[in-house]
């Protein structure tokens, strides 16, 4: 029953490194097990509404990563791989930022990111009563889910303040509670400063997910508002944030075991997946990924390698894409080597005995696993997983199939009878959206990615589950992939900037509805939404099945108290500095120093290009002041906080509350951790603040940024 315990956590004390707690509940569930760990702070100045605490410097960033306020004047720091997109923006072949790095020298040099916002947890409240109060057994998936938008829309209303917060209300343990959560959301959002890619992606995708890990993964942003301290969107009369809490600094680096919490807003697990869903992620959803996913990403990197304008372009992208991929290849090892199916069913094994010996409790749950197993196949018979999967990523991944539907609107308004100004006004912000679209785009890259996506799908589908554009190759270019796309690039207004802008200056619905890239989305969608619409009842049945199946679950050991899967809420994590055995007769340090940057160093290789100016630094042992006590420069170290994606540029935290570091990832051997956490095994690898301040100071010679922050007074 090991894994029954990987999912809650005994008050005697089983674990308690486990778990992404909510803020508002640690005082209660896990403060006397903090403070036996090393936590030196009280209840409140971790959680509080009415007054500044650590949470109020922990902001979700562009509801995609964490970062944390360090200075009075709203300085943020982040992973480098969460201003990835960002820095890449402002990247150009005369100012490449990404491989050499930006640091603003002011704050007029500090750079506006369009669209980037950061929110701030301004309280949360359960409001699982108000929802369920609502409900009834009676009622149909359906009904119940719309009886509960009703409710949350309500509950959202109530506490917006007419429109002073965002507020969010989430299910938490499958729909058994919900909470709701008041944010306000900040929308001007400053590059200040990056390292190079050879210092912020060392290692690049070779490293990525492994430890032992040399990477300075960090980037610096800072929050602007009104002169009033208001949220404001981006203005020149914005002034640095006044913030009502900032983290202090501790340059005293960590021992084995020290105490370490991490504060974020941690994206998505699923630890009470149950063997169905194991079996089916195993046999088709991760295949699907791997295998549609690895096309794009070869693909998309012949055109980079050739060319430095088009890897300034796809980055990003490529970044996003390869660390989802190399992610899922990892996650299939890890649940097939710790054998988590075996452990899962040993959990659904115990809790139909605990149902079975209950008139009541059959009634209630008795066909859950029945209903689980009998919408696994029906999904297994139809294929339905993998079409699923290879239709998201290859919307995911190419630029021309997703765009077109997310112009779909264009429709509508020549629908309208709309003309001459009146209709240009309304196709204005349109227009003024395609030049973001078109800013990262190559069509070469985009038509080798897209016979990619085309080859795959009619290599792997069956002829039942194709999209009927497959018809069209098969009649009109004779089944030749190749020639219907470049057909397709040299017709379409979709695919090239200037036919788009032109189309939009003489806009005819006729035109639109005979664009080949056009009718290759729909087809595409059309198909996706009839295989989705065609399993919703399925759906539906799974999604009772499993809420019922945590309930149970819950219910049959009172004794425990399960904390919730992530779900892009304000979470904490605590554990300690600590190595491990990843097998037989290997064993990996807690720590990482700045020789063995060198000892990677591999001029040939992008990813293990070490500057010359940080080798210089290296060789010459000149820190500053960001040494060890033994005079070594620590990089990285690793934790056994839980932490998944979301948690990406997390701060950490010793006992006293003070920055040691940013979380960045997590271990290979631990892979599956979003389903099943290993204890001995499970690991988060983290930036050492030193090496982030030694780059800042000796490396980029941000001086006023150094003097910016808070710092405690250093041991030695």
């Amino acid at each position: 029953m090991m894994l029954l315990i990987s999912i809650s956590y005994a008050k005697a004390g089983n674990l308690p490194d486990e778990g992404m707690w909510l803020p508002m509940f640690v005082e209660r569930l896990n403060y006397v097990d903090m403070q036996k760990m090393g936590l030196k702070l009280t209840p409140q100045e971790i959680y509080d509404i009415n007054h500044a605490s650590i949470k109020d410097a922990i902001v979700n960033l562009g509801n995609f990563c964490t970062a944390e306020v360090v200075s009075s004047q709203g300085l943020l720091f982040t992973n480098h791989h969460c201003g990835y997109d960002a820095i890449q923006s402002h990247s150009s072949i005369e100012h490449d930022y990404l491989t050499d790095g930006f640091w603003a020298n002011s704050f007029e040099e500090e750079l506006p990111n369009e669209g980037l916002t950061v929110s701030f947890l301004v309280k949360m409240d359960d409001v699982t009563k108000m929802v369920t109060e609502k409900l009834n057994p009676q009622m149909t998936e359906s009904e119940r889910k719309a009886t509960i938008a009703k409710v949350i829309d309500i509950l959202k209303d109530e506490a917006g303040e007419d429109g002073k917060y965002t507020v969010s209300v989430k299910s938490f343990y499958n729909g058994n509670e919900y909470y709701r959560f008041v944010y306000q959301v900040y929308s001007d959002v400053r590059l200040v400063g990056a390292p190079p890619s050879a210092v912020g992606k060392f290692g690049g995708d070779t490293d990525n997910w492994m430890w032992p890990r040399h990477t300075g993964d960090f980037s610096i942003f800072r929050i602007y508002t009104a002169p009033d301290g208001s949220p404001a969107p981006y203005s020149k009369d914005n002034v640095p944030m006044k913030a009502k809490y900032h983290l202090q600094i501790s340059p005293n680096g960590i021992q084995p075991n020290d105490f370490a919490m991490v504060w974020g807003f941690p994206g998505t697990t699923d630890r009470y997946m149950t063997s169905y869903g194991i079996q089916a992620t195993l046999e088709s959803i991760n295949p699907a990924i791997i295998k549609l996913g690895g096309k794009v990403l070869e693909a998309m990197k012949s055109e980079m390698d050739a060319s430095d304008a088009i890897r300034i372009k796809y980055a990003s992208n490529y970044a996003g894409l390869a660390n989802f991929w190399k992610n899922k290849i990892g996650e299939s090892r890890g649940l097939k080597r710790l054998d988590v199916y075996d452990k899962k069913k040993g959990i659904e094994d115990d809790l139909m005995k605990w149902i079975n010996a209950d008139p009541q409790r059959q009634e209630l749950y008795g066909t859950i696993f029945q209903d689980m197993a009998s919408v696994y196949d029906q999904f297994k018979a139809s294929d339905y997983n993998t079409q699923l999967w290879y239709f998201q990523m290859a919307f995911f991944g190419s630029q021309v199939l997703p765009f077109p539907l997310q112009n779909q609107g264009i429709i509508n308004i020549l629908k309208s009878g709309q003309k001459g100004d009146e209709l240009q006004a309304t196709l204005a912000p349109i227009a003024e959206a395609a030049k973001e679209h078109f800013k990262d785009y190559d069509p070469a890259t985009e038509k080798k990615i897209l016979i990619a996506v085309l080859e795959t799908y009619r290599n792997d589908m069956p002829a039942n589950a194709l999209p009927d554009i497959f018809n069209v190759i098969n009649k009109k270019y004779k089944g030749d992939i190749g020639r219907f796309v470049e057909k397709m690039f040299s017709k379409s207004i979709f695919v090239e900037e200037g036919r788009f802008n032109a189309f939009l200056k003489n806009p005819s619905l006729k035109k639109l509805e005979k664009d080949p890239a056009y009718k290759l989305t729909n087809s595409f969608y059309n198909t996706f939404m009839t295989q989705t619409m065609t399993t919703g009842p399925a759906q539906e049945k799974l999604n009772k099945a499993e809420r019922l199946f945590v309930d149970g679950l819950r219910k049959s050991n009172p004794e425990k108290v399960y904390y919730p899967d992530a779900n892009s809420t304000l979470r904490v994590s605590y554990g300690k500095v600590l190595d491990y055995y990843p097998a037989d007769a290997v064993h990996y340090d807690y720590v990482t120093y700045a020789e063995g940057i060198l000892e990677k160093e591999d001029p040939k290789n992008e990813e293990f290009i070490v500057p010359a100016k940080l080798k210089e630094l290296i060789l010459a042992k000149d820190f500053g002041k960001w040494h060890d006590k033994e005079g070594r420069l620590p990089v990285c170290f690793i934790t056994n906080n839980d932490i998944t994606g979301g948690n990406s540029g997390s701060p950490v935290l010793n006992g006293n509350g003070e920055l040691i570091g940013l979380a960045f990832d997590g271990n290979w051997e631990a892979m599956s951790g979003d389903i099943a956490f290993e204890p001995e095994l499970q690991r988060t690898i983290n930036v050492d603040i030193r090496y982030v301040l030694f780059i800042i100071d000796k490396y980029a010679g941000a001086q006023r940024l150094i003097e910016e922050l808070d710092f405690v007074q250093s041991n030695y």
